[in-house]
């Protein structure tokens, strides 16, 4: 890539943003950053104590652990700390300080199989067992805990790399705490175990906001949240932390939540962690009787209740796996699926909109039962066609049931995957036309580029090279801006285009009515070859001439060139983060520049 690629991205990033990590880097290799220099005695003494909260709730199941929320479950009391749940290797150096560990190993691979069980979930989940009945589960909860203060003494290991790991299980040590009513008087251990995470950190809180993304919200939130917990219980030293926790959260808010609710990662389930994470900050705020935030906060978490609500399906509460997916769900109160976003949705809906999303009652009503919460007699109106201009999204949906969403380039931060004019397609809930998702991030080369490539997506490959270059694993290059988009909410329908780094030209227009989705693409630019991807839901799907059908729905193609090639291809997905499953996959070949017109008939 040319020099002047990398520095456009550079600029695209932001300069400050460069500086912060920058100066990250060296405060930490020199020792100038106070997070070297930490030392903490060992956490000993019961964390969480009997409450009178005991058997006031109704909970259908005992609470199971399943990392990433489709491994096989694992005892909570037998939890291996070194251990990835997703290779079952162990972690060699446990006891190094954090910041002399390597970002990967080898041996290990996908670090986020370590730090799966570290984010203290399981903390919630025996809270609710325990709120339910099930008096041993207070056992099992300060046992776990004990066993993990134990193997990862404060500021040695893997699990105290990350600042926004650390966030978690402070957001998750707090709601347990406020789940059995022990937040104005908990047990000192467990203050202390919250000061000694706020101290890992708020020294390196800038590089997680120079990240423009959910590691600033969650850092912010638990430095809010531990920081006025400690104050409240006589511990004046951490009104700087609450004092900083409330700035950056304000900060982001404003910075990273678009007008219209977009958020600045462009990612369903990263959505939903920056949603959940403000919810446990307000709350919070509430259970304290703090200040409030201000009016302009308020008003961008409305916009992303708002924009989740639209994307979420009724029937099943699924969303298009678009963007990134690294399998979080920060506050998993209830039993529903990992892709189901009706909990969080519901629970955002009646604390920034004073709404219910549905009325009809479900596992979904879970989250605002336990932390105390009315269910609001009011209704957010049905969702309906929008077009979210912020962040680069258009959906269109039929009384029919049907929704598609066409995401194209509004980058004003850095995209994760090359997904531009993807379109989803929905119908009674069921996913139709689908997108990759995510799988890992450290599984290997060839699965970052295939799941965060062109391939992945329902959209045009040009010469078999991606959309966007990619300068290294997170980061790609020479960022797509769209052209010619609009959208029409009357008869249903939406465009919008690009021109690619290499002279590649896409257009695509999109439109639907009761019984179709049509899509039309015009490419231009082509030099060698141009591949157009249909990701199908897995189903018997045959080829008949320009048709594809499956029995059921039909598929057709035209094009005004001839087609080189049109088969159906195994294709690779992944709906839960280290999951991959095999899907059909349409590829339609051109050889030149052309229009190709594709119809999808899905209740003829």
């Amino acid at each position: 890539m040319s020099f002047k690629l990398k520095a456009q991205t550079a600029i695209d990033l932001g300069i400050f943003n460069l500086v912060r990590v920058v100066v990250y880097q060296l405060g930490v290799r020199s020792g100038l950053n106070p997070v070297k220099r930490l030392s903490q005695a060992s956490v000993t003494g019961l964390f969480f104590h009997p409450s009178t909260q005991l058997g006031q709730f109704e909970c259908a199941e005992q609470y199971k652990l399943s990392p990433f929320s489709w491994l096989p479950e694992l005892p909570v009391g037998e939890l291996k700390w070194d251990e990835s749940v997703l290779t079952g290797n162990r972690f060699s150096d446990m006891s190094k300080p954090w910041f002399s560990l390597s970002d990967f190993d080898s041996n290990v691979g996908d670090i986020k199989g370590i730090w799966e069980i570290s984010r203290f979930d399981w903390a919630l989940g025996l809270a609710r067992d325990y709120l339910s009945g099930r008096e041993s589960a207070l056992d099992e909860l300060n046992a776990t805990a004990k066993s993990w203060i134990e193997q990862n003494p404060p500021y040695f290991g893997p699990n105290w790399k990350c600042g926004q790991e650390a966030s978690i299980r402070v957001m998750h040590l707090a709601f347990t705490a406020k789940l059995l009513n022990q937040v104005k008087q908990p047990e000192p251990a467990l203050l202390e175990l919250v000061k000694a995470h706020l101290q890992r950190i708020a020294p390196t809180i800038s590089y997680a906001v120079a990240q423009d993304n959910n590691h600033g919200t969650s850092e912010a939130a638990a430095l809010f949240i531990g920081g006025s917990w400690l104050v409240i219980n006589g511990d004046k030293s951490a009104t700087r932390w609450q004092q900083l926790g409330r700035k950056w959260l304000e900060n982001r808010a404003l910075r990273l939540i678009e007008d219209d609710g977009s958020f600045s990662q462009y990612s369903l389930t990263y959505h939903r962690v920056m949603l959940d994470t403000y919810v446990m900050a307000e709350l919070w705020r509430r259970e304290l009787n703090l200040p409030l935030f201000s009016e302009q906060l308020y008003k961008r978490l409305k916009a992303a209740t708002n924009w989740l609500y639209q994307m979420t399906q009724t029937q099943g509460g699924d969303a298009p796996n678009l963007g990134a997916n690294d399998g979080a769900r920060f506050l998993p109160l209830s039993d529903s699926d990992y892709r189901d976003f009706r909990p969080s949705v519901q629970l955002a809906s009646v604390v920034f909109l004073e709404s219910a999303a549905w009325k009809e009652s479900g596992e979904y009503d879970k989250p605002i039962e336990l932390l105390g919460l009315s269910k609001p007699e009011r209704l957010l109106p049905l969702p309906t066609t929008f077009h979210f201009d912020k962040g680069g999204y258009i959906g269109l949906r039929s009384q029919s049931g049907a929704f598609a969403l066409l995401n194209y380039p509004r980058y004003r931060f850095r995209p994760s995957q090359c997904d531009a004019l993807h379109i989803d397609f929905w119908f009674d809930g069921i996913n139709l036309l689908r997108d990759g998702g995510t799988f890992s991030y450290n599984a290997g080369q060839e699965y970052i580029d295939y799941y965060g490539g062109i391939q992945s997506h329902n959209t045009i490959q040009f010469d078999d090279h991606d959309q966007m270059p990619r300068i290294s694993r997170f980061l790609l290059g020479a960022w797509l801006k769209a052209k010619n988009v609009s959208c029409n909410k009357i008869n249903l329908s939406g465009q919008a285009g690009y021109k690619d780094y290499l002279g590649c030209e896409h257009h695509r227009y999109i439109s639907l009515t009761e019984n179709a989705l049509l899509v039309i693409d015009q490419i231009s630019g082509v030099k060698n070859k141009a591949v157009l991807r249909w990701r199908l839901s897995s189903d018997e799907w045959n080829i008949q001439g320009n048709r594809i059908t499956n029995g059921n729905h039909v598929i057709t193609v035209e094009s005004n060139v001839d087609i080189k090639r049109l088969e159906i291809i195994k294709g690779k997905e992944s709906r839960y983060y280290y999951q991959e499953t095999s899907i059909p996959v349409i590829e339609i070949e051109v050889l030149q520049d052309c229009k190709i017109t594709t119809e999808y008939k899905y209740n003829s």
